[in-house]
């Protein structure tokens, strides 16, 4: 099997078999229950707004964290446990160019995550922290630099 270097199917980080899925989180202020499914074709909760072409998990709790601090709405801050239904690739707008390596381990996919648990316990960050990359995204709109979530994919 021959894939991209940036692509991965779930599972694929672990070489030996295990009965049990790689689990990752999605921060968001959706209100979602344990076997829903999060899947592209709705609104963003990010930027734009505009119809999402991905849908985004990540290996670390801060980057949810980050997430569900930045995601629109009147929501509840919400950090879920996902496991993806297909494959998924490093997500442009924080690896490569911003962060070498894929520090974050941020991730896109097309398709659907279900939702195995919520993580009930967890730390924000600081207010003024929150704000100023508020501030710092609401600028780099302001100078007409997109998301490259927002480019057509190949």
């Amino acid at each position: 099997m021959t894939m991209s270097s940036n692509k991965k199917t779930p599972g694929e980080t672990n070489k030996s078999a295990t009965p049990f899925a790689r689990t990752y989180f999605h921060g968001t202020k959706a209100d979602l229950q344990i076997g829903d499914y999060i899947e592209v074709g709705y609104n963003s909760n990010y930027g734009a707004q505009k119809n999402a072409k991905y849908i985004f998990l990540t290996g670390t709790l801060d980057a949810a964290i980050w997430g569900a601090e930045l995601a629109v709405g009147e929501g509840r801050e919400r950090i879920y446990l996902v496991e993806p239904t297909g494959e998924i690739e490093d997500d442009p707008d924080l690896t490569d160019k911003k962060f070498p390596g894929n520090p974050t381990q941020s991730y896109r996919s097309k398709h659907p995550f279900r939702v195995v648990g919520e993580v009930t316990i967890w730390q924000s960050h600081p207010e003024a922290q929150v704000q100023a990359m508020k501030q710092h995204l609401q600028k780099l709109r302001e100078q007409g630099i997109n998301s490259l979530n927002d480019e057509i994919s190949s």
